[in-house]
């Protein structure tokens, strides 16, 4: 047996169904069920009462049953004299036995009652069983039902959900600002203006509030809200992919029509046979004397009724399929387009949806636009983002936050970010800052707060995402000097450094190639910048950079180990005092370099140079004072060393170096002399000319000792 608990449980899981059932369904449903009803009180009259009440027919009149007594003609014939003769009949009982009665009725009910007659009830609840099976089919079946239940479920949870109340809210009070704000100006009378003084400070306290008072998640709401988005996003992927709800809810509906028009015609057509009257003619003589009996059927009338009402309730539910039909054919409904909520709100990065989404959405519009409208607060990365800010701000406290404080090499004021959904709020409370650091950062964003940062002059972005407000970066472009930027590709820089107007050291680490120059062609705008500092694989120095740049006194580029090639534009720098070519696989120093006469600082680390024969060019740079050829393979030092008089620090150290030249002590403005991981053997007396040489490295090489005289 089915117990209370097992209905219970039948039911509910029905009614959550009911949003998925626009009007259609529920006019089939309530249908349905007269249905089902007439067909069971059909049934219970047909068990119930007497089916068919019969008496025997004495006399005929042509093909008609008719009184003995009114035989007046000699066309009458008497069904038990076969000679014609009129006359009481003989060895046949004018009554019948009950049961020969009951025997009767149960033949001619059987053989002469139409089989519609019969069969009327069950026929009713068959109907019924095939439109209440078409009707829910679909939400039963595997393939659908699992995505039925979970798109219902996290319905429910969305309409629900606190967040989507604050985001609701957030859109009503913006609108209302805008509405007041679009409002047409007019003149207004001194307590008009009072009044309206009013109202515009009643209503900003008003949504403050609100706002404030939305904006308040607890943590477990907020873990709530962020476990329905990642369902959300899940559900969409899985269920966009195929349409199969859609096709499924299609052809019900036109198995329906079909079922329609089949029981309309033959229903239709047989109602006629529903008759009181019925003629008997069986072969039963044997057994009750009689071949011929007028039979009445007692429950025709009110079948005939319970028939006309049912045919009538088949017009209403085929009424009803065609007129799904028609919506399900009129449209796309595999298409589902958000632009009203869009335009309504300031989530307007809702997307659009399709296939089975889009058609369960449709579906839902017609019970209540209500839920799709809050349910595409989870399709939007702007709430999704906006969420991940509050559970970030209840998350990292000013406490916290000031407790990640350093004081750098540099010996300022440092915060480093690292591995976080995004910028906590707090952060700008913290007004003490000099360098932030953001690393590995999906979706961080600079809000105006930004401003509260006074002292804020140094920013690292390390391959983090970084959306800035407009205030914010008035501020930043107003303030910021150095800037850190590392990325995966070209296409990661934020173009919004380019409207740094005082920044003055710009670091760049990631993959810039000949394709991908025109990302950095902002760099022209960047009037102040005098550091540029760029650490990838490129074939050549992009021309924006020696063109475009002609103020830059600072150059660092670093190849990565791969050849850097065209360094003929950089004689353009006419203002660089110091060069930095790392990396770049050179094997001679290039000529170019020589015109540029403001060179202080030139280093050419970890190139593949085995001879420095070009440094004698070097006495055209007046301004030279470092010199770093470190981390090379040359074999010498060239005898024209010494003509780099003004030379006050030179970096030789790891190369294959076997001998110190004499000439080396002429340059007697050293200050720094580093010959560490090299070859040498000894070192001359002659060092010794080096009044000013303060540092002085021979490291792992094979000197045994130094002897001064």
């Amino acid at each position: 047996m089915i117990t209370v608990t097992e209905l219970k449980v039948l039911a509910d899981a029905q009614s959550s169904y009911h949003i998925l059932k626009p009007w259609w369904d529920v006019f089939w449903y309530y249908i349905t069920m007269v249905m089902l009803m007439i067909a069971v009180l059909a049934g219970a009259l047909q068990l119930t009462q007497s089916r068919m009440l019969c008496l025997p027919c004495k006399a005929e009149v042509g093909d008609h049953c008719t009184h003995p007594l009114d035989q007046v003609s000699v066309k009458i014939n008497l069904s038990t004299n076969p000679f014609g003769k009129i006359g009481p009949s003989r060895g046949i009982q004018t009554d019948l036995h009950r049961q020969q009665y009951a025997y009767i009725d149960a033949v001619c009910y059987e053989k002469q009652l139409h089989w519609f007659t019969k069969f009327f009830p069950y026929l009713v609840f068959l109907h019924t069983i095939v439109f209440a099976v078409c009707s829910n089919f679909w939400l039963h079946y595997p393939s659908t039902s699992s995505r039925l239940e979970h798109f219902v479920a996290i319905l429910y949870k969305c309409f629900d959900s606190p967040w989507t109340t604050r985001a609701l809210s957030e859109t009503v009070a913006e609108q209302t600002m805008r509405n007041w704000a679009n409002k047409p100006s007019r003149r207004l009378t001194c307590e008009d203006t009072d009044a309206r003084r009013q109202s515009v400070q009643h209503g900003v306290e008003a949504t403050a509030v609100e706002d404030d008072a939305s904006s308040v998640l607890d943590k477990k709401e907020g873990e709530q809200a962020k476990a329905l988005f990642e369902k959300v996003r899940k559900f969409r992927l899985h269920v966009e992919q195929k349409d199969i709800i859609y096709r499924l809810y299609l052809k019900q509906i036109v198995v329906k029509v079909i079922a329609l028009l089949v029981i309309i015609t033959y229903v239709s057509y047989f109602l006629m046979h529903i008759t009181f009257e019925i003629d008997c003619k069986v072969d039963i003589q044997a057994f009750t004397g009689y071949k011929r009996y007028q039979c009445v059927y007692s429950l025709a009338a009110i079948f005939k009724v319970l028939a006309t009402f049912y045919v009538l309730l088949v017009f209403l539910y085929g009424f009803a399929c065609f007129y799904s039909l028609w919506w399900m054919l009129r449209s796309s409904l595999k298409q589902y387009s958000f632009e009203a909520v869009r335009e309504k709100s300031h989530y307007s990065d809702i997307p659009d949806v399709q296939n089975d989404f889009a058609f369960i959405l449709h579906l839902a519009d017609q019970y209540d636009p209500l839920y799709s409208k809050r349910f595409s607060i989870f399709l939007s990365e702007v709430s999704e983002n906006r969420l991940k800010q509050i559970n970030l701000n209840n998350e990292w406290t000013v406490e916290m936050l000031r407790n990640k404080l350093i004081r750098n090499s540099k010996d300022k004021t440092e915060l480093h970010l690292f591995m976080l959904s995004g910028v906590p709020d707090n952060v700008f409370e913290l007004n003490e800052i000099e360098v932030m650091k953001l690393e590995l950062i999906p979706d961080a964003k600079i809000t105006p707060m930004i401003t509260q940062l006074v002292n804020l002059k140094e920013l690292h972005i390390y391959h983090s995402t970084l959306t800035v407000d407009l205030q914010a970066l008035s501020f930043l472009a107003d303030n910021l000097e150095i800037l850190y930027l590392k990325f995966t590709s070209v296409e990661k820089i934020p173009s919004w450094i380019f409207l740094l107007k005082n920044l003055k050291e710009l670091y760049l680490a990631g993959c810039i190639d000949n394709y991908s120059f025109a990302h950095i062609e902002g760099l022209q705008d960047l009037k102040n910048l005098t550091t540029l500092y760029l650490k990838t694989s490129i074939p050549r120095i992009p021309p924006v950079v020696t063109d475009m740049l002609p103020f830059l006194q600072k150059l660092s580029v670093n190849n990565e180990g791969n050849r850097l090639l065209i360094l003929i534009s950089l004689k353009k720098m006419i203002n660089l005092t110091s060069l930095e070519l790392i990396n770049c696989d050179l094997e001679r120093i290039p000529h170019s370099i020589f015109s540029l006469a403001e060179l202080r600082e030139i280093d050419f680390k970890g190139n593949n140079f085995k001879t420095v024969e070009e440094i004698i060019s070097f006495q055209h740079l007046s301004k030279l004072t470092c010199l770093k050829l470190w981390h090379n393979s040359i074999a010498y030092i060239p005898l024209q060393i010494g003509a780099l008089a003004n030379l006050e620090q030179l970096y030789l150290n790891h190369n294959n170096i076997e001998m110190m030249p004499l000439q080396l002590f002429l340059c007697n403005k050293l200050r720094v002399l580093d010959l560490g991981h090299n070859n040498l053997t000894y070192i001359p007396d002659e060092i010794q000319l080096l009044k000013n040489l303060q540092y002085f490295s021979v490291t792992n090489n094979s000197v045994s000792m130094i002897v001064y005289q």
